[in-house]
């Protein structure tokens, strides 16, 4: 019997689109909140992207433990050791309801002492923290969703993350719309609206998805829910895949929060902007982060087959696709940015300034489309320790970078943001030289053993 061939771009194509799709209604969370806060004013604007910075920072941790969790189920999804994937999943849930909690008192308790130093406006510092009082009540519910999107992630069943984040996005848009601006009865919060919509959005979603997954999904067969004693062994071993892409994640996300520390520090309007230009961004990123996840679950995959002689293959062909899409993307949106930016406000020299930022995004962009593909292949592998010291080096240089921009030679708003380009290309360059020295395919610790 014939060993089978590298997934084609039909197989690809199937996994990535419903993620795609997921997270275009995920994001339109994202975009609708900066819209509207938009219309509040720019200290809202500003401080939303500060307060949710560093919430999503914190919730990186527990993000990345369900992608070393992903990882996993991916590996025994290849070796069609189904029945373990279930205990992988029930611990998981575990770890993060303990961790939800952890994470929860610290933003609750500590999050004005820690904000206060860094911000230099008192009306953004209280507007950021407004925001996280009403945010963190979320992080319970999220990480339920994170779990239950690894086990279909890692199973390949990724339909059902479609119907998830359309429910999320339709739940937040409306809340939105009643509970920032006062509509429908809803009393008026302003910015806490917007995140106390967040947070009941992602409730309503946890249920969702729990449900359905009772409903649709052959528990037996995966052994799912079962709710047995906690097996700290099913939990170490996915904590030592984890641990290194907890970190990795955090760092990810807090350097990007340091980054609009910076900005934060150039003035209200500079800030403004910077949030009107990450929500736009972390649009354009949506099928880079699809095939990036697509990657990690295929590499994994073929590792758990005995195909590691097909990752490099597969790495390509997912980052050919990446980049056709983003490129399109780029493509269009090149010729309209003041209809694009409009979205977010309607004061028109707000709108002027922000667009040359955009072009350099659009810049950096193109680069993401390789570098995270690559990136996203060396987490594959389950050499998380070396994705980690890859992030850690291009942080680190890429914090160095904005610093000097932004603070040492005071150079204007769309110099600073080039800083992103610098980061793709070091990541990119890192991940791509370790995946072509092969050194990856001598690990089989940890993840190649029973859990």
């Amino acid at each position: 019997m014939t060993e089978s061939k590298t997934p084609g771009y039909n197989r690809i194509w199937i996994i990535s689109y419903p993620i795609i799709l997921s997270l275009i209604a995920q994001n339109a969370v994202n975009v609708t909140d900066t819209a509207f806060l938009g219309r509040v004013g720019e200290v809202e604007l500003g401080a939303s992207a500060i307060g949710g910075l560093f919430y999503i920072s914190l919730f990186m941790l527990g993000f990345g433990f369900s992608i070393g969790g992903q990882i996993l189920i991916a590996r025994r999804n290849g070796e069609r050791k189904f029945d373990e994937i279930g205990r992988i999943t029930d611990n998981s849930l575990y770890f993060l309801a303990g961790m939800g909690l952890l994470l929860f008192l610290i933003i609750f308790f500590f999050a004005p002492a820690m904000l206060r130093p860094l911000i230099s406006s008192d009306a953004i510092y209280k507007a950021s923290i407004d925001f996280l009082q009403y945010r963190i009540y979320g992080i319970f519910f999220a990480f339920g969703n994170i779990l239950l999107r690894s086990f279909y992630i890692g199973t390949t069943s990724t339909r059902v993350l479609t119907y998830n984040a359309i429910i999320l996005a339709g739940t937040n848009i409306f809340l939105d719309y009643c509970l920032i601006f006062g509509n429908f009865g809803f009393p008026e919060m302003g910015i806490k609206g917007a995140a106390l919509a967040s947070s009941i959005a992602e409730a309503v979603s946890a249920i969702f998805f729990f449900t359905y997954t009772l409903k649709v999904v052959d528990l037996k067969k995966y052994n799912l829910f079962r709710f047995g004693p906690l097996d700290w062994s099913v939990i170490k071993t996915t904590f030592n895949i984890s641990v290194f892409v907890m970190i990795q994640m955090f760092l990810s996300l807090a350097g990007w929060f340091v980054f609009f520390m910076i900005i934060e520090k150039m003035g209200e309007r500079q800030l403004a902007i910077s949030n009107i230009i990450r929500s736009i961004y972390i649009v354009f990123m949506i099928p880079v982060f699809a095939f990036g996840s697509t990657t990690n679950t295929l590499v994994s995959n073929l590792i758990g087959e005995g195909k590691s002689d097909h990752v490099i293959s597969i790495i390509r062909k997912v980052s050919l696709m990446n980049f056709v899409m983003s490129a399109a993307i780029v493509g269009i949106f090149v010729f309209i940015p003041h209809a694009l930016i409009a979205v977010y406000t309607n004061d028109n020299s707000l709108i002027t300034d922000t667009v040359p930022v955009l072009y350099v995004i659009m810049t950096a962009l193109t680069l993401f489309s390789f570098s995270n593909i690559l990136f996203n292949g060396v987490s594959g592998t389950a050499r998380t320790e070396v994705a980690l010291i890859i992030e850690t080096i291009t942080i680190g240089l890429y914090l160095i970078i904005t610093y000097l921009l932004a603070v040492t030679f005071k150079l204007p708003i769309h110099i600073v943001w080039t800083a992103e380009i610098s980061y793709f290309l070091i990541m990119g360059l890192l991940s791509y030289l370790y995946l072509r020295s092969g050194h990856w395919k001598l690990n089989r610790s940890i993840i190649s053993r029973n859990s």
